[in-house]
């Protein structure tokens, strides 16, 4: 267990916050942790996604944060014109950028997609930052799937090759690439530059949670079978990955953010946002710790034809507890249970916004 916060909850609140991607599921959770907090809130996306194979409304409506934040801005990040008239307009002291293609499958159907939006819609963030005339601190986040995967047994540094065979993985490495040139270029006290502008970029995936109803994620596939009675369908069983509840990555953003506006003078860089390495756990263990909470079955529909997907990832998050004092707060079993009881709650009728407050608020009292 981690008893001090390392955050300054009193630095968010009435802090101007520009959230891209805010009505995803992190992004979800992630306006909520600062509403809750007292941040000023501007959000930009476009309209939540309906939940897949499931009759029940997008995480962001349950929460009902629409009414909360200071303007829900629908806009695509293709539009530059319209995201630059935004941040200036708002004049945010803090910037997330969670909008994103985030699905691997759906990458393979529409590669052009998802690389305009991962790639172009991430510079058009960074260019509208670029001519902002106020001091604002930004923090990007990309994926843990931007490495050149060789399927190391031991977790990749920052320093590691970018890479990525899926067009998913390989957008989010171009993505890396255009934040570090522009950071390199932009950032700074020379003419051309901004001399007020901070960027870091956050490098996390594998983030389970209540409230995720995407595709051909293992979580929700699994909570929609448990659901309707039927049997869990796994298609890759012995891939091993790095599971981490929402919450965990979020905290480091916020942290990183903190330590941004603060002038720390080491943290204008790229961070990895994982768990303990226990909690790196093939699929198969994955879903035997959800069935110990909500008991079920699952089948092997392991496809020798399927599209490539990497069978093991880990991060080394060593530069995180150096510079951000960062470290999970909950062990594989505690994300496990936290999600899975979510799930349940939220099929017996509780409240989303209910269970997603007392969720944060346990998380930082853990």
């Amino acid at each position: 267990m981690v008893s001090a916060l390392p955050w300054t909850p009193d630095f968010w609140r009435g802090r101007r916050v520009w959230l891209s991607g805010h009505t995803g599921f992190k992004g979800s959770w992630l306006a909520l942790w600062l509403l809750h907090w007292g941040a000023v809130v501007e959000g930009y996306a476009l309209d939540p996604e309906a939940p897949s194979g499931i009759s029940t409304r997008p995480l962001y409506t349950e929460l009902g944060l629409q009414q909360e934040l200071a303007l829900d801005q629908r806009g695509d990040l293709a539009d530059l014109a319209l995201l630059s008239a935004r941040l200036r307009a708002f004049r945010p002291e803090v910037v997330f950028h969670l909008a994103a293609q985030p699905l691997v499958q759906r990458s393979y159907r529409e590669p052009l997609l998802t690389w305009s939006t991962n790639v172009i819609g991430t510079c058009h963030v960074l260019e509208a930052l670029r001519q902002l005339d106020h001091p604002c601190v930004a923090v990007m986040i990309t994926t843990d799937k931007v490495y050149d995967n060789r399927e190391w047994d031991y977790g990749y540094r920052e320093e590691d090759p970018l890479g990525g065979h899926d067009p998913y993985s390989s957008s989010k490495g171009a993505a890396e690439l255009a934040i570090a040139s522009w950071r390199s270029s932009f950032c700074g006290t020379l003419p051309h530059q901004c001399p007020g502008l901070r960027i870091a970029s956050a490098r996390a995936g594998n983030v389970i949670g209540g409230g995720d109803w995407a595709e051909n994620r293992i979580v929700p596939d699994a909570i929609r079978a448990l659901m309707a009675g039927n049997a869990i369908a796994v298609r890759s069983p012995a891939s091993s990955r790095p599971w981490q509840h929402v919450l965990e990555p979020l905290g480091g953003y916020l942290l990183l953010a903190e330590r941004l506006h603060a002038q720390q003078d080491d943290v204008d860089t790229a961070f990895n946002f994982g768990p303990d390495r226990q909690a790196n756990q093939p699929v198969s263990h994955l879903i035997e710790e959800i069935l110990q909470h909500w008991p079920g079955r699952w089948q092997d529909h392991s496809d020798p034809q399927a599209r490539h997907e990497a069978s093991r990832l880990d991060l080394s998050t060593d530069r995180a507890f150096h510079r951000l004092d960062w470290r999970p707060r909950w062990n594989f079993a505690a994300t496990v249970a936290e999600t899975v009881g979510w799930y349940r709650s939220f099929h017996r009728g509780e409240s989303a916004r209910d269970l997603c407050l007392q969720q944060i608020k346990s998380y930082l009292g853990s």
